[in-house]
């Protein structure tokens, strides 16, 4: 994304997210832009069409496209995330699904399927939840335990059952309507479903095993990624609520009701908020950005920094949450209508709360 860009996609991107949420999906003007962008690739590698970009750059940009809009910066994040995946997949189905300019992986963390074994590939059958850009995505990943013929579970080198994922086609799903959340709506975060379905041996992976390509990054752990990318949505979400909420409260026709000592109050709260957060951020930029620079220079992180990675996340996105919840009374009636763009975000942020990796701060 080219700096000269920058005002005109948040600008668009402004005036397109209410209708994006009528929708129950990303508008057809903020899917042009972001296949303009590459935003659906930004994981993906040269060598398959992606723009190159690496992970301390991905962050950012995450950041700002949550800032813009929620739905938008997790549609991106998940589906991108799932891109990821490129780095793991047999170059000759890489090549082919990324020669779509207009592709878009959507896909579950959660284990939902069966795949029984064939002489030629394996028969799936399950049901995968909350698969964010589902209505546009061209790609499914699914996770499903391995069995063999007879129904027995295959077992891995630990003698646990063994789980591998698979790309599935578009035309393969069917997707199940139901996400009736009240935020993050226009993620349309639905279910989808395979039902005897026979994949071939070549659209199985393993991430962080086997990496087909020498493209430095995809050796970066799962777990922290995941957990860093959630953050830096929850993280621009909050920048653009903690936005709403200094010009909603300062704008109140109510404003004269309040004496200097309650505006001061406000103010103090807001800075206070403000600097929280400002203060968690850097650390953890300057966190993340060490565990990089190991895996650059080392090949491999430190498990103690990759622990503090986890760890800053968990704090930042929980500093967030609280942010949100400190600063809503002070925002009027306005924010609490549900048409208003206060209460979208913060809608938008409660519902990615939800998300089970960062439950915890500890």
């Amino acid at each position: 994304m080219q700096d000269t860009l920058t005002a005109t996609w948040q600008e668009k991107v402004k005036n397109y997210s209410a209708l994006s949420e009528e929708m129950g999906k990303l508008h057809p003007e903020i899917l042009a832009l972001a296949y303009q962008e590459n935003w659906f690739k930004l994981f993906v590698p040269e060598v398959y069409g992606g723009p190159g970009k690496k992970l301390p750059e991905i962050l950012k940009l995450e950041e700002e496209l949550a800032e813009a809009d929620g739905s938008l910066g997790w549609t991106v994040t998940l589906c991108a995330g799932a891109g990821w995946f490129a780095g793991f997949l047999n170059p000759e189905l890489a090549t082919t699904i990324f020669a779509d300019p207009k592709v878009c992986f959507a896909g579950s963390g959660a284990v939902g399927g069966v795949a029984v074994k064939t002489e030629t590939g394996y028969l799936l059958n399950g049901k995968w939840n909350y698969a964010s850009g589902a209505l546009h995505a061209t790609i499914f990943t699914a996770n499903c335990t391995l069995k063999d013929k007879s129904g027995e579970a295959i077992l891995d080198e630990n003698g646990a059952p063994e789980i591998k994922s698979f790309i599935l086609k578009k035309e393969e799903v069917n997707i199940l309507p139901g996400w009736s959340y009240f935020g993050l709506i226009a993620t349309g975060s639905h279910a989808f479903e395979v039902n005897d379905l026979h994949v071939a041996e070549n659209r199985t992976f393993q991430i962080n095993q086997h990496i087909e390509i020498a493209d430095a990054g995809f050796d970066y752990p799962f777990l922290q990624l995941a957990e860093t990318t959630l953050t830096v949505n929850t993280l621009g979400m909050t920048n653009h609520f903690i936005k709403l909420v200094e010009a909603a409260f300062y704008l109140r026709t109510g404003l004269k009701r309040y004496s200097d000592e309650q505006v001061l109050f406000f103010t103090n709260e807001l800075n206070s908020c403000k600097t929280e957060i400002q203060n968690l951020r850097s650390k953890f930029y300057s966190t993340f950005d060490a565990s990089w620079d190991q895996l650059m220079v080392n090949n491999k992180i430190e498990e103690d920094t990759l622990l503090a990675v986890s760890a800053v996340s968990r704090k930042l996105a929980h500093a967030c949450w609280r942010t949100a919840a400190a600063l809503f009374p002070y925002c009027g009636l306005e924010a609490a209508k549900k048409e208003s763009e206060i209460n979208r975000v913060w809608r938008d942020i409660h519902t990615a709360s939800q998300h089970a990796l960062l439950t915890f701060e500890v």
